[in-house]
């Protein structure tokens, strides 16, 4: 096979990003068309109070005879619409975001195709196990955003008062912004050992580096968690910071100790 030049590698790169946008653009269609269906069953659906997840925390307050509102409260809400022309282009944007979502897989996968052939063989090893695992965590945590921390989320800031004189109401546009982005950022944060080892393969962070650094990362973990999801029960922040911890951990085990770099000396 002849050696490829500068210009072939960034005729290829654009052929994938074609690709990449093409499926893209096929899916926001299907979600587009299916829109109004996903928004009643899925979207809107920890607005109601049979969601998946009240429901489990009701079902552990009966098994443990708990009395608190985290366990028992009943909840829902009514979203309103204040802007005109807000549903048509939220129904477009959110048809492309879960398209993005959705299409995470095929993108690693271009990814794959597009880097193997500069790979040695043992090199091609460890890359495919790292981009079906950074595909796989990213969906994990992009369901763990939908089932947990949003609805947790979601409950605490609604029925938070200010004051008695003032009646919440959540518009549509609140609604997306906060589901979209909590969501996305928690398939993002699940992303932490790819990333890990990615910085370990350029020399800039090696095992004894993130050994060296761990209490200041569970630092910086535990207030990310905190910004993630502004509720005041210790219950949800560990929801989210426990997992980012546990990934903290696996990012250590997943860098070997010949990638590793002497730290200067203290």
């Amino acid at each position: 096979m002849a050696e490829m030049t500068f210009w072939d590698h960034l005729d290829e790169l654009r052929k994938v990003l074609f690709r990449i946008l093409g499926v893209w653009f096929v899916l926001a269609i299907g979600y587009f068309i299916a829109m109004p269906w996903l928004f009643d069953h899925v979207i809107l659906a920890p607005c109601h109070n049979d969601f998946v997840f009240y429901s489990l925390l009701r079902s552990i307050g009966e098994s443990l005879n708990l009395t608190d509102d985290f366990f028992t409260q009943e909840f829902s809400v009514k979203l309103v619409n204040i802007n005109l022309a807000a549903p048509f282009f939220i129904h477009m944007s959110t048809a492309f975001w879960m398209s993005v979502v959705t299409a995470m897989p095929y993108l690693f996968w271009e990814i794959w195709k597009f880097i193997s052939p500069a790979l040695y063989p043992h090199e091609q090893k460890g890359v495919r196990k790292t981009l079906i695992l950074g595909a796989m965590m990213f969906f994990i945590g992009v369901l763990m955003g939908y089932f947990m921390v949003y609805p947790l989320t979601l409950r605490f800031l609604t029925t938070y008062e200010l004051s008695a004189e003032i009646v919440n109401q959540i518009s549509l546009n609140s609604y997306i912004d906060n589901f979209m982005v909590l969501v996305l950022c928690m398939g993002l944060a699940f992303e932490l050992p790819l990333v890990t080892w990615l910085l370990s393969l350029l020399g800039l962070v090696n095992k004894t580096f993130l050994r060296k650094y761990r209490k200041h990362a569970i630092i910086i973990i535990v207030a990310v968690a905190a910004i993630i999801t502004p509720t005041g029960d210790p219950f949800t922040l560990s929801v989210v910071s426990i997992p980012l911890i546990i990934l903290y951990e696996l990012s250590i085990l997943l860098i070997k100790d010949k990638d590793s770099l002497p730290l200067p000396n203290d």
